[in-house]
């Protein structure tokens, strides 16, 4: 039968040492596991987006406040830009509708001019 020899001090200490790198490594491959996780790399980056969304909106609550006027100016010129065919749809309503009223106030006139030539004569 064979004894197993026992180790020396080195190789015990050796052994000690592997086992805890070993464990080190483990903990540090977990790590990175849970880091890169699909559940974790969604979660960091829906935390992302709210941040910047905020910050955002914040600071364009700090240039409304600080230059209404302007910011009413450039909220009127994208709201005609937006809504610019209703608006020369309406624009050309207006102008039809001013001069059919002008041409229907002009015939009278004419006719009673050769009206009154007619009766002259």
């Amino acid at each position: 039968m064979s004894a197993e020899k026992p180790d020396s001090p080195q190789v015990a200490a050796a052994r000690i040492e592997a086992a805890r790198a070993r464990s080190k490594l483990m903990g540090t491959a977990h790590e990175l596991q849970e880091r890169i996780s699909p559940k974790t790399l969604t979660r960091e980056a829906w935390e992302g987006a709210k941040t910047k969304g905020a910050d955002l909106v914040e600071d364009a609550v700090d240039a409304v406040k600080s230059r209404p006027l302007t910011t009413t100016g450039v909220v009127a010129a994208i709201a005609m830009f937006l809504a610019r065919e209703p608006l020369m749809d309406l624009a050309s309503n207006v102008v039809d509708g001013v001069s059919s009223k002008k041409k229907a106030r002009k015939a009278p006139k004419a006719g009673r001019k050769q009206e009154k030539t007619e009766t002259i004569e």
